[in-house]
């Protein structure tokens, strides 16, 4: 974990940045009070529609009611 006052971040941001982008804990103080912490944004991943195509099939019958479940319909 590094530790960096406001003047010294405000001066070397960039690399405090590439620190953060690496998974180091970069903590921005005021007074030797802690502030901040730069931390990467999560990106959100896209969905994936069709990752499963293929892999299952779907009955003939699939939307048939059964026989003993009409009855209750009737």
């Amino acid at each position: 974990m590094s530790e960096f006052g406001v003047h010294e971040a405000k001066t070397h941001f960039s690399k405090l940045l590439e620190k953060a982008l690496a998974g180091e804990d970069v903590i921005i103080t005021r007074s030797g009070e802690p502030l901040v912490k730069l931390v990467p944004v999560q990106r959100k991943r896209k969905p994936n529609f069709g990752f499963a195509a293929g892999t299952f099939t779907i009955p003939d019958d699939f939307d048939e009611w059964p026989e003993e479940f009409l009855d209750y319909f009737r």
